[in-house]
């Protein structure tokens, strides 16, 4: 065989290479968690199913570091604020780190309160309704990575136990009023996440950005402002959500104390800020300079505030089955050993590590553009929506809070490049017939004037007469270009679907798996 014929083989088959080395390390991971959990565990009755349950949790402890984890890092990513390699060590250090300093002692065993475990009489069923419950969720969670849909861990979860259960015992086990909540999330968590990210965006647009000559001395004044506000929601959304289990404590003293860990931010990068204004370009990529620490800060936080909250996800069930074995009774909440919280910590950050890459890129790069100011809106969104719905008592998603914010801010992009594109054809319909020079001088003067310069500029030419060059089917031929350019519907429809069959997928198959287990032990 010619060498350059060997060299095209290898060329082609680099790929399953690849994709074997992480199949084999995630089978490593989930067979070291089997010989840990048989160590562990030791001689007790129904041994063999807890060393079984641990396993399929380790399993869903990688599907969530693979899925999950890209919502906190992919913005930065996506902005080039982090490298992919730096934002996964960072992501695997601090979700790693939160789930074992602040995941907590004790878990609820059912998770959102979705079913009535009182109705469960039978350990064995119940043990059999959380290892089908972890078992669908995780199925459903390889699913969404390999088709490139970043979903709720929680919501695939809750599906399992959801279906399961009325598998076990009928409807009526199940609360249906916290099921509409969650259903109800799926509206609120992005909706809400999308427009707070679209909000801050413009703020920052047009109190920096559109402020022309002056966008450097501009950001001397917000850019403090902003990272006080991030210190501030990051500090509260940390003490609420990635403390809680260690220190519990009210929202108006988490809100409080996010105040004056943001006062002080404030004064402590002023300085800063102010000194790299000197030497950073007068234009968006110089502002955009200034946001890179604050969004690498910000995937830290997320990661660890994320690690401790919803791990939970992983080892709840298992949890819930290790009690259950070793008491051999059915309790609402569970006592979460070492080694257990230990597998949903090291499963998430190898998921991360192995499959993570495919949805940080998703997040971060093919949903829409991202900078770092729209990295930072995005980031700033997710701590500020669950906060407020922490407040309110709404059931939102950290994934469709992300997700849903990267969309707002793509979304926005669209509506300000479509207003300008048509301010651009009213001024050449106005200067029609005149000199291209003359035009295109306008043009960069327009280009480079402040929101309200731009808006004397088009008051002035209102006054005058033009001839439309343009008609209309052509101009909404022109927006749908932007549209198309800016936000990729395909992956708004992919990632809707996703979300919409989460919960119905993971509900009917853990229900299958139900049947399946029981048919399997039952003599």
């Amino acid at each position: 065989m010619e060498l350059e014929n060997v060299s095209q083989i290898e060329r082609a088959t680099h790929g399953g290479r690849s994709e074997l080395f992480r199949l084999g390390m995630a089978l490593l991971f989930v067979v070291g968690v089997m010989l840990y959990s048989g160590v562990s565990v030791g001689q007790v009755t129904n041994s063999h199913m807890l060393v079984i349950a641990a396993m399929i949790g380790g399993y869903m402890a990688i599907n969530i570091g693979a899925n999950d984890v890209a919502n906190n890092v992919g913005p930065a990513v996506g902005s080039k604020a982090i490298t992919l390699t730096g934002a996964i060590i960072i992501a695997a250090i601090f979700e790693a780190s939160g789930a074992l300093i602040a995941g907590g002692d004790v878990v609820s065993t059912i998770k959102k309160g979705i079913i009535d475990p009182a109705q469960i009489t039978s350990n064995d069923t119940f043990v059999w309704v959380m290892m089908a419950a972890l078992l669908a969720g995780a199925i459903w969670l390889n699913i969404a990575t390999a088709l490139g849909a970043p979903v709720s861990t929680t919501h695939s979860i809750v599906g399992g136990v959801l279906g399961a259960g009325i598998a076990a015992g009928g409807m009526g086990i199940a609360n249906w009023a916290t099921v509409g909540q969650i259903a109800a999330s799926w509206v609120i968590s992005p909706v809400m996440g999308g427009v707070i990210a679209a909000g801050f965006l413009y703020f920052i647009k047009r109190t920096i950005t559109y402020r022309g000559p002056k966008m450097a001395a501009s950001a001397e004044k917000i850019v403090p402002i902003l990272i006080a506000i991030m210190a501030w929601a990051f500090s509260t959304y940390l003490i609420l959500k990635g403390l809680k289990k260690i220190w519990a404590t009210d929202f108006q003293t988490a809100l409080a104390m996010g105040a004056a860990a943001g006062f002080v931010v404030y004064f402590l990068v002023r300085p800063t800020i102010a000194r790299k204004v000197k030497i950073i370009p007068n234009d968006k990529q110089g502002v955009n300079l200034l946001f890179t620490m604050p969004l690498i800060c910000a995937a830290a936080l997320l990661s660890f505030a994320h690690g401790a909250n919803d791990v939970a996800n992983a080892v709840g069930p298992l949890a819930a089955i290790n009690d259950a074995i070793l008491q051999g009774s059915v309790s609402s909440k569970a006592a979460i050993p070492l080694w257990v919280m230990a597998v949903g910590a090291i499963g998430i950050a190898v998921g991360l590590a192995l499959y993570g890459p495919k949805l940080i890129r998703t997040v971060g790069t093919e949903i829409t553009e991202l900078d770092q100011m729209r990295a930072f809106c995005v980031a700033l969104a997710a701590a500020i929506t669950v906060i407020i719905a922490t407040n309110l008592g709404l059931p939102v998603s950290s994934t469709h809070v992300a997700v849903g914010g990267v969309f707002g801010v793509g979304f926005l992009r669209e509506y300000l490049k479509t207003t300008y594109s048509k301010m651009v054809l009213d001024i050449q319909d106005h200067h029609h017939g005149k000199d291209e020079a003359e035009v295109a001088a306008y043009l960069e003067q327009f280009k480079l004037a402040s929101i309200d310069e731009k808006a004397e500029m088009l008051k002035e030419l209102k006054a005058k007469t033009g001839t439309t060059q343009l008609t209309k089917k052509e101009r909404k031929r022109l927006k749908g270009v932007y549209r198309h350019e800016l936000v990729k519907r395909s992956h708004l429809m992919k990632i809707i679907t996703a979300w919409l069959v989460t919960v119905p997928l993971s509900a009917l198959l853990a229900a299958l798996l139900f049947f399946t287990i029981r048919g399997m032990m039952l003599p």
